[in-house]
């Protein structure tokens, strides 16, 4: 086999196994009523985290309540430390699996700051 071959052979491997990865490793945005009609399957929930409920945090464990963006109110617990600013985000973008017991186990988690350039008047 020529070298140009084996190049080609290669990269049309890497291609491959990228787009088989980006497949399975899709969620699907929603909601917590579709989450929780699906329970085990993965769902991506943007919502608002609700302050006034009680908020705890350990290094290794992070337990809130968060609104969808239907208003729809779940517990939501994160195996990870409280990220920064956590209390201060505008909205969030959870990732994980409803389970019957009627809590949302995130896997991971994105947060919406302000921003730092808004106009302040």
């Amino acid at each position: 086999m020529k070298k140009s071959h084996i190049i080609a052979i290669a990269i049309l491997a890497i291609t491959m196994g990228f787009i088989v990865s980006t497949v399975y490793n899709t969620a699907t945005y929603g909601n917590f009523k579709q989450a929780f009609s699906n329970p085990g399957d993965k769902y991506t929930i943007v919502g608002f985290i609700n302050k006034e409920e009680r908020i705890t945090s350990n290094p290794n464990l992070l337990e809130f309540y968060m609104f969808d963006k239907d208003s729809t109110q779940r517990k939501v617990l994160l195996n990870q430390s409280k990220p920064q600013d956590f209390e201060r985000a505008e909205s969030i973008v959870i990732t994980g699996k409803a389970k019957q017991d009627g809590i949302f186990y995130a896997t991971d988690i994105q947060m919406k700051c302000p921003s730092k350039y808004n106009d302040k008047k």
